[in-house]
């Protein structure tokens, strides 16, 4: 399945080599999430995902801000979550597994955050989901929402405490604190801060670096790593020992191998 490129008005998605670009596009509200958006973003990352000639995801906000959160206004005029939509649907059993939070935690592609305005509450947790998040210098991660009388429903308090520690994450959340770019250089939130300017072209450079190594051992380091958080450490090694014994049988450990002997780079295909 390859990636089209179809773009939306609220999600531009683009193709650059082997890295897929996806600009969330509402500019005018911070790029806060719509219920459209909501879609596209789950869509457009599965179809990055099962496409093999796509190694890397960069995910990144138009404008000023990265993302401000679920559109909140939409939210009390009749969209995501509101009295009126609640009325008029059938009760169901709540289920999140297509939502971009849950889509994005189970992928195997690596994703990475550039971080080019605020993230607050959705948009923060939607940045805590990426693998690496890359931080403008204006970028801000907004935990504010015990001000809003919410809780950081989109994995937040699962992802934040394992990420910078509990009291980190509880210093955050409960004194609702917007943390400037450095400060969360500082506590292990960006993996790097770069000018504003330098954003996109370090993403993408970081997004290259990934989709030169060999995409099946990323993909399944992905995976072990995602797993190991819930598993003993025997039951992960003698998952990770079961992966390297087919890795060992494919196309690229060979061409691995042959480049390191010919001193020369890899061209891994995936196989």
């Amino acid at each position: 399945m390859a990636l089209s490129e179809s773009s939306t008005e609220e999600l531009l998605v683009e193709t650059k080599g082997r890295v897929a670009v996806l600009t969330m596009n509402r500019p005018d509200r911070l790029n806060a999430i719509s219920r459209d958006m909501l879609g596209e973003l789950s869509a457009k990352v599965v179809e990055a995902d099962k496409d093999p000639e796509i190694r890397c995801i960069v995910l990144t906000g138009a404008g000023k801000g990265f993302c401000s959160g679920l559109d909140l206004v939409e939210a009390g005029g009749g969209g995501i979550g509101s009295a009126g939509e609640r009325s008029t649907r059938p009760r169901q059993l709540f289920d999140l597994r297509d939502a971009p939070v849950n889509v994005m935690w189970s992928v195997d592609t690596p994703i990475i955050c550039a971080v080019n305005g605020a993230a607050a509450g959705y948009g923060m947790d939607l940045s805590l989901l990426c693998d690496i998040r890359i931080a403008g210098e204006s970028a801000k991660m907004a935990a504010v929402t015990a001000k809003r009388n919410v809780v950081p429903e989109s994995g937040g308090t699962w992802l934040l405490p394992r990420l910078i520690g509990w009291a980190k994450a509880a210093e955050l959340y409960y004194r609702a604190r917007v943390v400037g770019a450095e400060e969360c250089l500082e506590l292990g939130l960006v993996n790097a801060v770069v000018p504003n300017d330098k954003l996109m072209d370090t993403a993408m450079e970081w997004a290259e670096e990934i989709a030169d190594n060999a995409p099946l051992a990323v993909q399944t380091t992905k995976r072990m790593m995602r797993m190991g958080l819930e598993q003993s450490y025997d039951t992960s090694v003698d998952q990770l020992m079961a992966h390297l014994g087919g890795m060992f049988q494919s196309e690229d450990f060979q061409e691995g191998v042959k480049a390191f002997m010919e001193r020369r780079k890899p061209e891994f295909t995936g196989r």
